[in-house]
């Protein structure tokens, strides 16, 4: 008679891939450039001479189940703490605990701490005497670059190891292992997998193990148990079939962070594509970058920007087309709107390029914060009142359009107290090309007029 019912209580069942984790290292998959034989962590666990680290990569790229494992290496124990959840109570519990073990048994305590960048200065810092000391081992997961999100104290106790996406070889055999695996995987469903939807899946998960076999549970769950009918008829079929797997995948965004190392990388991508006059390779990040979620907006604006720092002057319309591009996407939304981008895009990759304006307005910005607030020469100012024309506001002022080509040769518009200077330098592209030589012509009419004063 069945014991279970309604109220009794229930364990809940853990994902397929908490389930999925490895055993020992030697059934990891992926990271070979650290854990192959003669590599460094695997030579540091061999010699037992393991180290606190900081455990640096994508999601899903195994960063949780390797510090696990690592604890397992050194028999020692393992705690976790999330750094969006914890605090330093937390902190301070877990090195109590890691005290009391080494005092107990003499074993070493691995801290894993997931998401290690979300921790303050403060945070970080409370780690610090425990490290040095060897009351633990701590071991920080990120998938930000450290350098930029961890104290350098922190840090410089810490050996960084960068582990990378998992390639197609290694998510097949993670699929091979959880369809078999009739313990821990989906091995008692007797599941097969379409060639068409395994390619599918492999390529919807972007490297990332976890998502993988989150989608596998997913597409599992939608094979259902035939009734006793069809059961007196036919088998059911268990495969997974590509029309599943986009049931399943519809809706699934490749791996794409805003804030985080991708987002800033493939936007950085994008840019140095722009400037290199590769609109094919523009197209291709623009193309990641909407795949992974993100906003059109964003990439029509710093499109702008790459009109101006890029292109400027060299072809001004490349800044009146990212303008309009970006009013178009507002206009239309996605995915119209989408192409109105990617048409501004192309068309900047195949300008012509200048980063005059762009390099003399950086240097002027920094002479004016390195100089004095110099006043405005007394022949630039205004004198709309009689205390003004007093005080010789205007003297002496050419207006230019009552000269020859409109131009006042020799008239000078800097402070008194600084040489004129030449910041801006056109390039010999595109329209700069004319605006250089025009600039020539005005710069020797006006050292033709100073030396005759």
């Amino acid at each position: 008679m069945p014991t279970d019912s309604l109220f009794s209580p229930r364990v809940p069942q853990q994902p397929l891939a908490a389930r999925m984790r490895p055993a020992t290292l030697d059934t990891y998959i992926g990271q070979e450039h650290i854990l192959g034989k003669g590599k460094p962590l695997r030579l540091a666990v061999e010699h037992n001479q393991l180290h606190s680290m900081i455990l640096w990569g994508p999601p899903g790229v195994g960063k949780t189940s390797l510090a696990r494992l690592l604890a397992n290496e050194i028999d020692g124990y393992f705690i976790a703490i999330s750094a969006v959840l914890a605090g330093v109570k937390d902190i301070r519990d877990a090195v109590t605990q890691a005290q009391h073990h080494f005092t107990l048994n003499g074993k070493q305590t691995i801290l894993f701490v997931d998401e290690v960048h979300r921790f303050n200065k403060a945070q970080q810092d409370a780690f610090l005497p425990y490290v040095e000391d060897g009351t633990l081992l701590f071991v920080g997961a990120t998938t930000e670059n450290p350098s930029f999100e961890m104290n350098n104290a922190l840090l410089s106790r810490c050996r960084v190891y960068i582990l990378k996406s998992l390639e197609t070889q290694h998510l097949t055999c993670l699929l091979d292992r959880a369809l078999t695996n009739t313990e821990q995987g989906l091995g008692e469903k007797n599941l097969t997998l379409h060639d068409d939807a395994k390619t599918v899946l492999i390529d919807t998960a972007d490297g990332d193990a976890r998502r993988l076999l989150n989608l596998l549970e997913i597409a599992s769950d939608l094979i259902e148990a035939p009734s006793s009918q069809q059961a007196d008829n036919q088998h059911s079929s268990n495969e997974i079939t590509p029309a599943m797997m986009a049931q399943v995948t519809h809706s699934s965004l490749r791996r794409f962070d805003k804030g985080g190392d991708a987002f800033y990388e493939q936007i950085s991508a994008l840019h140095k594509s722009v400037r290199g006059s590769d609109p094919d390779a523009a197209l291709y990040w623009y193309a990641r970058m909407l795949d992974g979620g993100c906003d059109p907006l964003y990439v029509a604006r710093r499109v702008v920007r790459m009109a101006s720092e890029d292109i400027g002057n060299a072809d001004p319309r490349g800044l009146t087309m990212a303008m309009q591009a970006w009013d178009a996407y507002t206009r239309l939304g996605s995915p119209e709107g989408e192409l109105v981008i990617a048409q501004a895009i192309v068309y900047l990759a195949a300008a012509a390029k200048s980063n005059a304006v762009y390099n003399a307005f950086n240097s002027v910005m920094s002479d004016v914060k390195a100089a004095p607030s110099y006043p405005v020469p007394n022949h630039l100012r205004n004198a709309p009142t009689t205390l003004m024309k007093d005080m010789n506001f205007g003297e002496n002022y050419r207006y230019a359009h009552n000269e020859e080509d409109a131009f006042a040769a020799g008239e000078c518009y800097f402070p008194d107290e600084l040489a004129p200077t030449h910041y801006y330098q056109p390039v010999e592209r595109g329209l700069e090309i004319k605006i250089a030589q025009k600039l020539r012509t005005l710069r020797e009419r006006n050292s033709s007029a100073k030396s005759r004063s």
